[in-house]
């Protein structure tokens, strides 16, 4: 028996919202989403990694081009509507409290030691959601032509090569190196 299409849509709309309350960052709630659209059986892990792939090439926000990417496989265009809302909902009201704070407490000496506690953390989270695509990326196995587009990305990262171009080289390596 078919799902029905408003099922669907709440249930986006229910994750997009659980994930962006838990994790708001854009690279640091990938690793939630992950769990809450491929285990929730709402899209394979190939186009998971299809999608993170695709959002990091692509201008604009990781988090708003994700929900577009999994509502519009999900449920079409009022996936997409749903999906959307979930993702834009948490953050936006979350920016309206954090800008009030900041602006009253900007001059203290705590927040700006508060936002170099927090940098560390960040660079944690980021590393992590990396290892865990680079290890299950495309459900493919590390080997010296993952190892070699890995090391050659991380260089052209390190000579300033904007991210979009290194992700487009990968992937016409990958299409060379993994036929």
């Amino acid at each position: 028996m078919k799902t029905p299409q408003f099922k669907i849509w709440s249930k986006l709309l229910w994750m997009f919202l659980k994930v962006n309350l838990l994790s708001p960052s854009g690279p640091a709630s990938i690793g939630l989403l992950y769990e809450e659209a491929v285990e929730g059986k709402i899209m394979t892990e190939g186009q998971f990694v299809e999608a993170v792939g695709f959002s990091n090439v692509l201008p604009g926000s990781e988090a708003l081009k994700l929900a577009l990417f999994v509502g519009y496989a999900a449920g079409g265009v009022p996936g997409v509507l749903a999906a959307l809302v979930g993702a834009i909902l948490p953050p936006t009201m979350m920016m309206l409290v954090v800008a009030t704070i900041l602006q009253k407490y900007q001059q203290e000496a705590w927040l700006q030691s508060f936002v170099a506690g927090m940098s560390p953390a960040v660079a944690a989270l980021m590393v992590i959601v990396a290892w865990e695509l680079f290890r299950t990326g495309g459900n493919k196995k590390i080997n010296r032509r993952t190892l070699f587009i890995a090391g050659l990305s991380a260089l052209a990262l390190l000579f300033n090569v904007p991210s979009p171009l290194v992700l487009i080289g990968a992937g016409l390596l990958g299409i060379l190196l993994f036929r």
